[in-house]
């Protein structure tokens, strides 16, 4: 990531800090942003000393502004500039929504450290992180209403499934801005911290699962989380589980949980995500754009 001009990217002991770094224009989004959030997720992904991305914004006043209503260059703003007649045409994808199916297939857990306005994009992007942390003077909301268009990056799925749908549709149908104490009662963030406490408690998080976790059964425990509530029978989720309790029972982090246990010491987990997922993982058949 040696390259990136609009955001940046540590590692941090066990975390990866992805980090949006345009503090001028309140880390607006762009193509570019997205293009360097999912190469950095690529990299996090595949480094195994990462075992959990957390994500913030430069600065004390913004996460990220939403999309960027004056990029540099004009064109269009939330589409692509080409005029197409397919609409499964790939220039039709929402950029937002590229950037949230790629974290939806995060191998690692996904931390949100928000710590200031997030609106548009930059609310939406958060929703496939797994907790979502906020400051005290965050706000959020979800305009598109206000400006003309809809929600987007998948938000549609995302959202009710976090807060419920009748508080998804006030936001959305609103568009209003609320702040971190509505967002905390509803269920959208875990909890609210002052501004200088809000990376500590996040990375707090992050040494919790790596001090005393599996990367490979929390990897398995994410994608089975996130995509077998979504099926249409609890079949589903026990054809994925017994696969998974069969596999990983006789794996080498099994016998170290059971062993640290026995012995009353910390865990020390030998398997990695690059190397030792199940054999049946991926399970599922990733559809495509049309």
């Amino acid at each position: 990531m040696t390259n990136a001009t609009q955001i940046t990217y540590e590692v941090q002991g066990p975390a990866a800090i992805i980090t949006l770094n345009r503090p001028e224009k309140m880390n607006a989004f762009t193509r570019t942003m997205m293009d360097e959030i999912i190469a950095a997720m690529d990299e996090a992904d595949a480094d195994d000393r990462v075992r959990a991305v957390v994500f913030t914004g430069s600065g004390e006043r913004a996460f990220c502004a939403g999309a960027d209503l004056t990029p540099e260059g004009g064109g269009h703003v939330f589409s692509d500039p080409q005029p197409v007649e397919d609409l499964s045409d790939e220039r039709v994808r929402d950029g937002g929504g590229r950037l949230t199916l790629r974290l939806f297939d995060s191998k690692k857990p996904l931390i949100s450290a928000c710590n200031g306005v997030a609106v548009g994009v930059g609310i939406t992007m958060q929703l496939p992180m797994d907790i979502r942390l906020a400051s005290d003077n965050a706000r959020y909301g979800f305009v598109f209403a206000r400006r003309g268009i809809v929600p987007e990056a998948a938000s549609s799925w995302f959202l009710p499934r976090i807060v419920g749908t009748p508080t998804a549709l006030e936001w959305c149908m609103t568009g209003r801005l609320f702040d971190a104490q509505e967002a905390l009662a509803k269920g959208l963030v875990r909890s609210v911290h002052a501004q200088g406490e809000l990376m500590d408690a996040a990375l707090a998080l992050v040494g919790e699962i790596a001090d005393n976790t599996s990367a490979v059964s929390v990897a398995m425990t994410r994608a089975m989380l996130w995509r077998l509530p979504a099926t249409e029978h609890p079949m589903m989720a026990h054809r994925i589980d017994s696969r998974a309790i069969y596999r990983l029972s006789r794996s080498a982090d099994a016998r170290e949980g059971i062993d640290s246990f026995l012995e009353k010491r910390a865990p020390n987990y030998p398997d990695t995500v690059s190397g030792d997922m199940p054999d049946f993982y991926p399970w599922w058949e990733q559809p495509g754009y049309a």
